[in-house]
This record gives structure tokens, C-alpha cells and sequence, in this order.
């Protein structure tokens, strides 16, 4: 606990930092917007319907979606714009945050009693003196609930701005859920709600403090609000102290990720670089991100490439695709492939070893006729991916159910019979600690798997960098690297990824 309270406060920053300017900008826009509709029932049926749609769409869906229309952008108009990070994150929690403040404006102004505003008009103000004299004093309690509305919505949805590379509360989130650190997720729960209850207590006094008129209060609130604000966005100001020598190290959302990533971070921060990371990414976002220098480096896996961003279909040598997936990526995207790692993590179906053994089922051939009593659980990308389509052209499956969880969720359902049959990955711990059978692919539906390391473009000519990794390629055999995943993975006794990175790199002598 003590080690997941340490990384709170500069979590904690960045994810106010993000949420403050998310409800500033939904400010500027839905306080002009909603006076407008409020004077046009037409105007005002066509916003509120459009903000309301926004709240239909899942957040977690909404944040994925602005990355693919950002990076599109900034192929339009040559670069410039981040796919990754904090913009895409801000804009979908800008979006998040419109209705509540729309709707209460726009209540409040057309609930306002006609008298008042006859007698506005009967004593000559113009529009503008009626607006600002009358009746902004007069609502500004209705909207100021909508405000402390949208701020507690935007502060707990920030959490999943991690899913984009926004660092947030939801990192230590993400990773305790992925690797069973409970610690990390009470952390991070208790830091987002507290963070919500101190800002909505603040929004509270301005929205009484406005009732009674008291504006100066109101005003001291605004001003914290954006001192507290401004605070947490120090860390990001340019220092001119080398911070070009900061790196930013990508990783996916399972604990093979984790634990490479701070093994490549201790071997960067060894050669003299400050260390970020950017945790919880898709396998989409992340290759896009290091092909626009969002990130620095990150290890992906051959057949991800192949199928995913190189939309092949066919299986060949496994060097053979490396190097294909090298040439592709450097002359396409401007990403260096580094080399590989020395292990493999295949996509591979996996049962029970006594069910399997009981069935007889020794390969996906053998999987087919029994598939129809039995319940598939697949990571949250599978279902989806072009191998598991592969795997369906090769083999005739058909399952009485699928079901997606997380990986560490999976593995739990097939222990606990939920699930039958789980999509595993072959360089995992639990495969052996869980006495599973991987089964045979006699038909080589699935492409090769070889775990590679990618740097960005910006990176191909940094020699020091290069040459603080190199040492990494060929070294990790598959044992290692499923010893340190199940480190990490086991319930009892469990390690930190960081620990687990400082053992395998002393396992392979590094």
C-alpha cells in the first residue's frame, strides 16, 4: 500500500489537471450555447438531444473513438495534432460534461418568471444589462448544481483516459485489476472519490455561496479551483534541464506488458534517460502511438503487427515475417524494429488439462465436435482480432457461448467452470501452474508470435538509446519470461511488475 499511495499524488495531479480543463471548456461552450437554445425551443431541442446522445455512448467508447479521428487529422494535415494523450481525453470528457451544465442552463432561464423579466424590460435594459443584471444572479444556482453534476461525471470518467495514454488515477486502476494488486485499485478508487468529493464540496459553498449572493465567495472558489489547477500542471512546464531525454515507454494491458516495460525503463534510466510510462494500451493505439511518437519504445508481438496493422492473412516462416514486419514498418510508418526478444507469445486455445485429457481433445481439430457444449472465454480483444476469424476458416467452431474478459478475469473463469475453453497466451505463467493443455493448431492458422521491440521514429537515430536495448534482443527465453509473468500473476506471494523486471533481468544476466 505504501508503494501505491507513492504514485497517488502525481496521478492525482494529472487527473485533476485533466478533468478541470475538460469542464472549463465545457463551460465556454454550453454556458453561450445553452442562453442561445434557451431563446429558441428549436435550437434548444436539437442541442439538448445531441448532448443527451453523447451520454448514450459508453465513455470507455467514446475516448477509443477520438483516437482514430485525431491520428486522421493529423495525417490530413501533415502532423501536429496528438492521437495519443491528453487531447483526446480532453475532448471526450469535454463532450461528457456539456448536458448537465446545458440542461440546467436552459431550464433555469426559460423557468424564470415573466413578471420579473417584463419589469426588466419595462425599465429599458437591453437585452445584455437583462442578461447580466437579472437573469444570471437569478439561475445561477440551478446551474451551478449542473456544474457540480459534470464535474463529479468528468473526475470519475478520467479514470479511463488511461485506455489513450493519458497518465490518470486509472493507471494504478488498470494495473491492480490486470495484475491482481489490490492495493493499487483500492489506491486509485479511494484517490478518484476523494479527489470528487473535494471538488464537488468546493462547487457546493460556490452554488450556496451564489443563492444567498455572496459573489466574492463564489469568486475565491473559481480562483482555488484554477490555482489547484494551474499547481498540478507544473510538472509539465518546459524546464530547459535536458527533459529531451525523457522517454516515454508504451505497454499493453496484461502483465507480460508491465513487467517488460519497466525492464526496458531500469535499462534506459541506467543510461541516463528519465523514465515515463503508458500503461493499459490497445493493441491499435499502441503501434499507432509509437509511429507518431507518442510513445518512445515498446515491445509488440510479430502476429499483432501482421494481422493488425499490416492486414496480412497468410502464415510464413516465422524469421521471414519478422523481417517482413521490419521492412514494412520502417518504410511505411518510420518505426524501427530493434529485433526480438527471444520468446514467443502465441495466441493458443487452452483447457482444463483433466477435461481435456477426459475428452481427448489434444488439438483445435480435436476442440471442433465438442465445441457445441462448450463456453469460450476470450481476452477483450480476440473475439475481434483477424486470428480468431483464421482460426474459424481453419476450424469449423461453434461454441454454446463466448463471453470477453480481461486476462486475468479469463484465466479466473475457466478455473471456476464459467468458461470451458480461454484464447491463452503460450508465454504465461498459469499455463503450467494451472495444470492447462494448450492445444495443437495442425493446421497453422495462427501466425508466429515472436515478442519484438519498436522504437519510434524520432529514436532511430539516437545511438544511446539504441545501444541501452540492444542488449535486450535474443535474451528472454520463454521460461524466464513465463517465470516472471507468474511472479507477478500468482496469488500468493505476489511481486510487483518492477519486481519482476529486476528479477528477469538478473535471470538472463543484466
Amino acid at each position: 500500500m505504501t508503494d501505491a499511495l507513492a504514485r497517488v499524488p502525481g496521478l492525482a495531479a494529472q487527473h485533476l489537471l485533466l478533468a478541470m480543463a475538460a469542464l472549463a471548456l465545457a463551460l465556454a461552450i454550453a454556458l453561450p450555447l445553452g442562453v442561445r437554445a434557451a431563446r429558441s425551443p428549436r435550437l434548444a431541442g436539437v442541442v439538448l438531444g445531441a448532448a443527451s446522445l453523447v451520454q448514450t455512448i459508453p465513455s470507455l467508447a467514446l475516448l477509443a473513438l477520438f483516437y482514430p479521428v485525431l491520428l486522421w487529422l493529423s495525417g490530413l494535415v501533415g502532423g501536429g495534432i496528438p492521437a495519443l494523450g491528453f487531447l483526446p481525453a480532453l475532448l471526450a470528457l469535454t463532450l461528457y460534461a456539456l448536458l448537465p451544465i446545458v440542461r440546467n442552463l436552459v431550464t433555469g432561464l426559460t423557468g424564470l418568471d415573466p413578471a420579473v423579466l417584463e419589469a426588466a424590460d419595462g425599465i429599458g435594459m437591453t437585452p445584455r444589462q437583462k442578461l447580466w443584471r437579472v437573469e444570471a444572479p437569478l439561475v445561477l444556482p440551478i446551474v451551478m448544481a449542473g456544474i457540480r453534476t459534470a464535474a463529479v461525471w468528468t473526475i470519475g470518467a478520467a479514470t479511463l483516459s488511461t485506455t489513450v495514454g493519458q497518465p490518470s488515477l486509472g493507471d494504478l486502476i488498470f494495473a491492480g485489476l490486470q495484475t491482481q494488486a489490490w492495493t493499487l485499485v483500492i489506491a486509485g478508487c479511494i484517490a478518484a472519490a476523494a479527489l470528487a468529493l473535494a471538488v464537488d464540496a468546493l462547487l457546493g459553498l460556490a452554488e450556496r455561496a451564489a443563492g444567498r449572493r455572496r459573489w466574492p465567495l463564489v469568486w475565491g472558489v473559481a480562483a482555488a479551483l484554477l490555482l489547484a489547477t494551474l499547481a498540478a500542471s507544473v510538472p509539465l512546464w518546459p524546464r530547459g534541464d535536458g527533459s529531451d531525454r525523457t522517454v516515454v515507454i508504451g505497454a499493453k494491458n496484461f502483465s507480460e506488458q508491465y513487467i517488460l516495460a519497466r525492464l526496458i525503463g531500469a535499462r534506459l534510466e541506467r543510461a541516463g534517460y528519465t523514465v515515463s510510462y503508458r500503461d493499459g494500451l490497445g493493441s491499435a493505439v499502441a503501434f499507432g502511438a509509437v509511429a507518431g511518437d507518442g510513445i518512445d519504445v515498446y515491445v509488440d508481438y510479430a502476429g499483432t503487427i501482421w494481422t493488425g496493422a499490416m492486414a496480412r492473412r497468410d502464415v510464413i516462416p516465422r524469421e521471414a515475417q519478422v523481417r517482413a514486419i521490419a521492412d514494412w514498418a520502417q518504410k511505411s510508418r518510420g518505426v524501427t524494429l530493434l529485433g526480438t526478444l527471444g520468446f514467443e507469445n502465441a495466441y493458443a486455445l487452452a483447457m482444463r488439462g483433466a477435461d481435456a485429457r477426459a475428452k481427448g481433445i489434444a488439438t483445435i481439430a480435436d476442440l471442433v465436435p465438442a465445441a457445441p457444449a462448450l463456453a469460450l472465454g476470450a481476452d477483450l480483444e480476440f473475439l475481434d482480432r483477424p486470428e480468431w476469424a483464421a482460426i474459424r476458416r481453419a476450424y469449423p467452431l461453434r461454441f454454446a457461448s463466448t463471453t470477453p474478459y480481461s486476462p486475468t478475469f479469463m484465466y479466473r473463469a475457466l478455473a471456476s467452470g464459467r468458461a470451458d475453453v480461454i484464447s491463452a497466451f503460450s508465454s504465461d505463467g498459469r499455463i503450467a501452474a494451472d495444470d492447462l493443455t494448450v492445444l495443437a493448431d495442425p493446421r497453422g492458422a495462427i501466425p508466429g508470435y515472436d515478442a519484438i521491440l519498436l522504437l519510434a521514429p524520432s529514436r532511430r537515430g539516437d545511438a544511446r538509446f539504441r545501444d541501452a536495448l540492444r542488449p535486450l534482443v535474443g535474451r528472454i527465453p520463454v521460461a524466464a519470461m513465463r517465470e516472471a509473468n507468474y511472479r507477478v500473476d500468482r496469488d500468493r506471494d505476489k511481486q510487483t511488475p518492477e519486481a519482476a523486471a529486476a528479477w528477469l533481468a538478473a535471470r538472463i544476466g543484466l
